[in-house]
């Protein structure tokens, strides 16, 4: 869960945190594989396109899903988290053992209306540089492997 999309020209292209082939890494996609590398060993990929986590059902949502050009948080409080609540309290009532990783203050927000009994919730900061600190070290991808391994469901291949 993060929170708008990318700003950038061209930078954006609907999961979040993901960016097209051929795009330079945004800092805080730099950031989410450092993290990964820290936590499992596993160097950071060329290609900032996440498309392969989606395919093993990884849903990379924003809580806000439109940007103006060069304005973060340019359309919040527009109608869009209303929406994205929607979406995860329906994901939560009807799925169970479903990890939710919440970075930023913005996403912990969602937190507020996913059941905690039936799915592990992981908070952190946002793992841009301006709260990377809050970030680095969570861990959330070798816990989230660890959850689905023990829910019987596979782990990601991040």
């Amino acid at each position: 869960m993060g929170q708008d999309p990318y700003h950038g020209p061209g930078q954006a292209h609907g999961l979040a945190f993901s960016v097209n082939d051929g795009i330079k890494h945004p800092p805080s996609l730099k950031n989410i594989f450092k993290e990964i590398e820290q936590d499992l060993g596993q160097p950071a990929p060329e290609s900032g396109n996440l498309t392969r986590w989606a395919e093993q059902g990884v849903l990379l949502l924003n809580s806000v899903l439109t940007v103006r050009t060069g304005e973060a948080a340019s359309h919040q409080k527009k109608g869009w988290e209303k929406f994205t609540d929607a979406v995860i309290c329906e994901l939560s009532e009807r799925r169970k053992n479903l990890v939710f990783m919440l970075w930023g203050n913005y996403a912990k927000k969602k937190g507020s209306v996913i059941n905690r009994e039936k799915h592990l919730v992981l908070e952190a900061g946002h793992p841009s540089p301006l709260s990377v600190r809050y970030f680095r070290g969570c861990g959330h991808f070798g816990k989230a492997n660890a959850f689905l391994t023990e829910t019987n469901q596979s782990p990601i291949n991040w």
